[in-house]
């Protein structure tokens, strides 16, 4: 991203796959003040007051979220655009510790797009809501000309109800608190990457694009002691943890050799000269919970499909502030930080 001031005037030039410090300097210095966002977080949590007719009260706080989907190609293994919409907003609001209660969807299809790969698209769409117990209510359909759109871009917004006495924020991590992973890292970066450029790995790695929420309700359900959660999405846990670091103003601090890595995704970013901690994912999350139920908080997680392959791989410590160190394999340890640009644009 750059930024061209010519007669007082500020101009905005982002690059294609622009990411990492340029995207979150965008948001954070020039969208957030211009319309009057102060919290970052991908979900926005609204108090609400209702009274019925019976002049009986109900108080409680609903999650609003909206993402936009423009992942290349629109196929690949483990999943599609269409999946990969529906899961990634469930997991949102699902961050926020809010049970999803609907979703929209928002097609902007490309003239010439062959209607099988439409009919597949939506075909993942009503598979994946199915499997998450959540339904799509409203949408939207827009037809732009050919090589206006690439195949098909997907919005999806969606709204949950955040449960009683749960509050999820970065603003909530303090010094103690270990972080927790739910499974392996980089299974969709490799698997979209792969795609891409048409390398094959045996086994095939297949993106991890699942809906989070089950998982969630076990948590949650199992301690209140969860004081944030995320979904390593874009950037990695790399990007996540250091967003964390920052609002929190706290130190975190990871073992290398604690976080749940395959070997094909260890091989193919070795191959590659990449590192995992950046490689994005869409089936995994990071929590930040207070030492004293971080054991049996985990044993929940194992429980499940998505948690068993769950691990303790950090926690938070008094300093330096605002700074992620990464014990690393061979015995040093380096600071992890956000990347100037995009590692895989369009990864989502």
């Amino acid at each position: 991203m750059t930024v061209d001031r010519n007669d007082g005037n500020e101009k905005i030039l982002l690059a294609h796959g622009s990411g990492g410090k340029a995207m979150h300097s965008l948001i954070r210095d020039v969208l957030g003040p211009l319309i009057g966002i102060e919290d970052f977080n991908d979900s926005a949590v609204v108090p609400f007051r209702i009274k019925d007719s019976n002049t009986e009260t109900m108080n409680g706080r609903l999650v609003f979220t909206t993402d936009s989907y423009v992942v290349s190609p629109l196929f690949f293994p483990g999943g599609d655009i269409g999946s990969l919409s529906v899961n990634g907003t469930i997991n949102d609001i699902s961050m926020a510790g809010a049970s999803t209660l609907c979703l929209s969807l928002s097609l902007i299809i490309e003239e010439g797009l062959p209607m099988d790969a439409l009919m597949g698209i939506l075909g993942s769409v009503k598979k994946a809501a199915e499997a998450a117990g959540v339904r799509i209510v409203t949408g939207d359909t827009k037809v732009v000309n050919k090589g206006k759109g690439d195949g098909v871009f997907i919005n999806t917004s969606g709204i949950g109800l955040v449960r009683k006495g749960i509050s999820l924020s970065p603003k909530n991590v303090i010094s103690g608190d270990v972080v927790i992973l739910s499974g392996p890292i980089g299974n969709h970066g490799v698997a979209v990457m792969a795609e891409r450029n048409g390398l094959t790995f045996d086994p095939p790695v297949l993106s991890d694009t699942a809906a989070l929420n089950g998982l969630v309700d076990i948590m949650l359900s199992h301690t209140p002691e969860i004081h944030a959660m995320r979904d390593p999405t874009r950037g990695g846990i790399a990007t996540t943890l250091k967003e964390i670091a920052l609002e929190a103003g706290a130190c975190i601090e990871i073992d290398e050799e604690r976080i749940p890595l395959t070997a094909q995704v260890r091989g193919a970013c070795e191959l590659l000269g990449i590192d995992p901690l950046y490689v994005a994912n869409e089936g995994v999350l990071v929590a930040f919970a207070g030492k004293n139920v971080a054991k049996s908080l985990l044993n929940a997680m194992k429980g499940h499909p998505l948690g068993k392959n769950s691990a303790v791989i950090g926690r938070v410590t008094g300093g330096p502030e605002r700074t992620v160190l990464l014990k690393t394999l061979i015995g040093g340890t380096r600071i992890v930080d956000m990347l100037h640009g995009e590692l895989l644009p369009r990864i989502c």
